[in-house]
């Protein structure tokens, strides 16, 4: 044998932990915008933020059951309140696609820690967070590539709601 373990060191089992908590804020911060959307009357942007909501809670499970699949203690921890002073879409997406980039850093980060460590099963994983925030990061820049081109009222707008409001929701991995 190599030498590697199965089992998740210390400092891995703290970052994922950690990572959860980024899951959770994330839902907590898109159900919150999704409520500044909703008490605009965009019920389509708000539909996208809630699938949104529910994505980032199935990361956090996934992480979550990886960490138990590990035989690793998962600690909670308190969120954080969503802070934001976005209100327009274009705003808000603005913030979105910052903040799935954060997201982005973060995996990135916990990946280059797996690597470090010859922690292949934590690489694993994180591939698949690696891939599916590529797809975020596309989705929300789409979205505010849209916004820029019509604006943060009048048909286009509308017809831009409708279109988000037609998300379907993601099959589980």
């Amino acid at each position: 044998m190599s030498g590697i373990s199965s089992t998740l060191s210390e400092r891995m089992r703290t970052a994922l932990n950690e990572q959860i908590k980024a899951e959770l804020d994330s839902a907590y911060l898109y159900l919150a915008l999704a409520a500044q959307v909703e008490q605009q009357n965009l019920k389509g942007f708000a539909h996208w933020l809630r699938l949104q909501w529910e994505e980032e809670l199935a990361h956090a499970l996934k992480l979550y059951d990886f960490l138990l699949q590990r035989d690793a203690a998962v600690e909670l921890k308190a969120l954080n309140e969503p802070s934001f002073t976005a209100r327009t879409p274009l705003e808000i997406f603005t913030q979105v696609l910052a903040h799935e980039q954060y997201i982005t850093r973060r995996i990135n980060g916990l990946y280059a820690m797996a690597v470090e460590e010859k922690d292949y099963a934590s690489q694993t994983l994180l591939q698949w967070f690696i891939a599916e925030q590529l797809e975020e990061e596309e989705s929300a820049r789409d979205i505010m590539d849209n916004l820029k081109l019509v604006g943060d009222s009048g048909a286009s707008l509308f017809l831009l709601d409708r279109e988000l409001g037609q998300r379907p929701k993601e099959a589980e991995d």
